[in-house]
């Protein structure tokens, strides 16, 4: 199991990619830590979720 924003999700072997799109995530418009370290967008297709992560993923609003 995987934590994402304090929830146990079932996403252990995919990779940031696939969780920020199985969520509904717009790639373009969030950060994600893992473990406490930033993922760069580059390696989101790369980065691949372990039993015990623990990820969180910020979503930028614009507004004024």
């Amino acid at each position: 199991m995987v934590t994402i924003n304090g929830e146990s999700c079932d996403m252990s072997g995919k990779t940031v990619a696939e969780i920020l799109e199985h969520l509904g995530y717009n790639l373009k418009r969030v950060a994600v830590e893992m473990n406490e370290n930033i993922v760069p967008k580059a390696m989101y297709g790369e980065t691949t979720a372990q039993d015990g992560d623990k990820i969180e993923i910020v979503r930028f609003v614009g507004g004024g």
